[in-house]
């Protein structure tokens, strides 16, 4: 009897749920297929996982806090004329996909430096920090009490020490480690105003109005609003204590002047605003060019809460528009299908198409998903190479030697739908052969995979990676 009562509930229940997965809007097929199935695949905990995991939800009042500080900000106007592409450049339809997913548009006179690949990097945001005059804003996902994290938070504590303000966000679950740590309390202790997003508080009770897993991802150091600094790197150093197996971590670091640091500013007091509910809207003010012509550069902010596209979008377009080269670095690849094909279809058309991956990932199960994927792009006539040397951390794609995307979003759905991200389209020749030897450096130290050696898998590798690829709209 009880079985019984129990399959009558349990298969009503999940025949709602299933009504409900195919009832909600702007979920692609594939998304839809993977969650009935595990719905319908294994009982109850299938369920379970749908109603965790399977919907973006979010509070809806902070949802609307975000839109209403995101109205305050962009409804500043930008003193700084905006780049306007000519009908035939490629660069056009470009930029009009990142000003629609982001709300930004590309500006001129900026001008960037790429930073060192080593730990030397961190001595450039300290020596930032150092000459700072009226305020430092911090932004990372991960922030480790470690050499590098506590130079920056000495720094910190130096400049409130000499008045200027600072004020710092790190996400509360990739940077525990230092909200656990003295150095939080000595920047508390200091004057610096300390936030984390997305505090656990109650899971049982939070997990009713939003999503656990939603994390800022992003990577933003502002100074004075004369100098910003962003890429793919955290406040950590390479050797990344946390996950020390798979060093060293190679990121990429770029210096911002110019506009585009308003951008950038404009991202990280959105987040300061809706996290604290404090209006600092002011401080958004015009950033002049420091370059004539200087580079055209265009942030790209992405978020759960911003349902007009991601980042993925962005990139597509980029593909698009490629005629002769792309070369595209990521340390975690399980793409939407809409990405995945327009690499491949770069590659069909002739485009020289170079993706280049941690050999070693520090995710099993993302690292054999990504793997699910390399059949399809070998057989398109994509370059997969394997990064051998450390966790190539490093998230950029640079097209026909013109124009680029560099920033905090891997090529993932939970990057695409999940977290907020941070990017940052460049259109320079100069500045994109720049990431163009970075990355050939990336290749100087990696291994090309073929797909003779793929077709060689074991049958066990095989079915592992091609049935975790199958999950993939649900990772």
């Amino acid at each position: 009897m009880w079985a019984s009562l129990f399959f009558l509930m349990h298969t009503t229940v999940s025949l709602v749920i299933v009504a409900r997965v195919l009832l909600r809007p702007r979920v692609e097929p594939s998304v839809r297929l993977a969650w009935i199935m595990i719905i319908e695949a294994v009982p109850l905990v299938g369920i379970l996982a749908y109603l965790l995991f399977g919907e973006v939800r979010m509070n809806q009042a902070e949802v609307q806090r975000m839109a209403d500080v995101r109205d305050r900000l962009t409804g500043l106007r930008m003193a700084t004329p905006a780049v306007r592409a000519l009908p035939a450049d490629p660069a056009g339809p470009v930029i009009a996909a990142n000003e629609a997913v982001g709300g930004m548009q590309a500006l001129s006179g900026n001008r960037l430096a790429l930073l060192e690949e080593g730990d030397c990097a961190i001595d450039r945001l300290v020596e930032a920090i150092d000459a700072a005059r009226d305020h430092v804003h911090v932004l990372f996902y991960i922030w480790l009490p470690d050499a590098s994290g506590t130079k920056i938070a000495e720094a910190i504590i130096r400049a409130e020490a000499r008045g200027v303000q600072c004020r710092v966000i790190v996400d509360a679950l990739g940077s525990r480690a230092l909200v656990r740590s003295e150095l939080w309390d000595r920047m508390s202790q200091a004057g610096a105003e300390c936030v984390t997003a997305f505090p656990w508080g109650l899971p049982f009770i939070s997990v009713l109005f939003q999503r656990l897993d939603l994390r800022n991802h992003r990577k933003i150091l502002v100074i004075d609003n004369r100098l910003a600094f962003t890429g793919s790197r955290n406040c950590a150093d390479m050797a990344f204590a946390v996950k020390a197996r798979f060093g060293p971590w190679v990121d990429i670091l770029v210096s911002v002047e110019g506009p585009a640091v308003r951008q950038l500013q404009a991202v990280f007091l959105g987040d300061w605003m809706s996290y604290t509910g404090r209006d600092l809207g002011d401080m958004l003010q015009p950033v002049a060019p420091v370059a004539d012509p200087g580079l055209a550069a265009q942030v790209v902010a992405t978020g759960p809460d911003l349902r007009a596209g991601s980042v993925s979008d962005c990139l597509a377009g980029m593909l698009h528009a490629a005629r002769d080269r792309v070369v595209i670095t990521t340390p975690y690849y399980v793409p939407d299908a809409a990405l995945d094909a327009a690499i491949r279809a770069a590659a069909r058309r002739g485009v020289q198409v170079t993706m280049i991956l941690p050999a070693r990932n520090d995710s099993l199960i993302v690292g054999a998903t990504s793997q699910g994927f390399y059949y399809g792009l070998l057989a398109a006539g994509v370059r997969v190479m394997l990064f051998e040397h450390g966790l190539l951390h490093s998230k950029i794609m640079t097209v026909d030697g013109r124009m680029a995307m560099i920033g905090s979003a891997n090529l993932d759905r939970r990057s695409f739908e999940l977290n907020y991200e941070v990017n940052m389209a460049v259109f320079d020749d100069e500045f994109v052969g720049m990431l163009d030897r970075r990355q050939a450096s990336y290749l100087s130290r990696a291994r090309q995979i073929t797909l003779d050696e793929v077709r060689g898998w074991s049958a066990w590798r095989r079915l592992r990676n091609n049935l975790l690829a199958l999950a993939s709209p649900l990772l």
